[in-house]
């Protein structure tokens, strides 16, 4: 492997790099967006517990609905619709404050995949650039510079050089985007659950209201 680097060369090792902030990015982000991570265990049945206790007109106090907050990414949009009926707010009043919340939720969801998704495009260019760079040494050696036919070493590490950064390239690309599209769907999947339960626990406290409800 590493005598593939040399025959690289130095256009290489940009793609080293993206390639290491990509696969950083994908492995974060395939944990951060899994189901049990952003619904954990017992967390929607405490939350609809405290809803049903807000219904009842029974005493939630604001260490509760913190708590609330806390059990996952998404706790603050659920304390939010929480908190507005606990304060007295109209459905209207809390409504705008949700949709307020939902936004800041939507982009830690959604959050490094335009990086990753950059990677994706990028790559190619770099390699494009190192195919470049390979065929800069070809015919800028000393030999076809003369017009002789050159030192076949040169000769021979300029192509390394083009062919392995245009693999290279490709190597990072198809994966990259391959990646963010899963990772998009992903984190779609969970934007729609989150509204849906979001919706369920707006329409449980404002009942008159719940036909109104889009979190978008």
């Amino acid at each position: 492997m590493y005598s593939i680097l040399l025959s690289a060369g130095w256009p290489i090792w940009p793609l080293l790099i993206i390639s290491v902030l990509g696969l950083a990015i994908v492995i974060e982000r395939a944990w951060y967006l899994r189901q049990i991570h952003i619904f954990p265990k017992d967390s929607l049945e405490t939350t609809f517990g405290l809803a049903n206790a807000v219904s009842l007109q029974k005493t939630v106090s604001e260490a509760e609905i913190s708590a609330v907050s806390q059990l996952s990414p998404v706790g603050p949009l659920f304390a939010c619709v929480l908190r507005e009926k606990v304060s007295g707010s109209t459905a209207d009043m809390a409504l705008e404050e949700l949709q307020a919340s939902a936004q800041s939720t939507w982009l830690k969801l959604e959050r490094y995949l335009g990086a990753l998704a950059t990677i994706a495009t990028v790559a190619p260019l770099l390699g494009l650039f190192g195919t470049v760079v390979g065929m800069i040494e070809i015919f800028g050696s000393q030999g076809a510079i003369n017009g002789g036919a050159g030192s076949p070493q040169q000769l021979a590490h300029g192509i390394s050089v083009a062919l392995y950064n245009t693999a290279f390239g490709l190597l990072i690309a198809i994966p990259a985007l391959a990646a963010w599209r899963g990772l998009r769907a992903m984190a779609n999947q969970r934007q729609h659950e989150c509204e849906e339960f979001t919706r369920q626990l707006f329409k449980k406290l404002y009942a008159d209201q719940a036909n109104s409800t889009n979190t978008k």
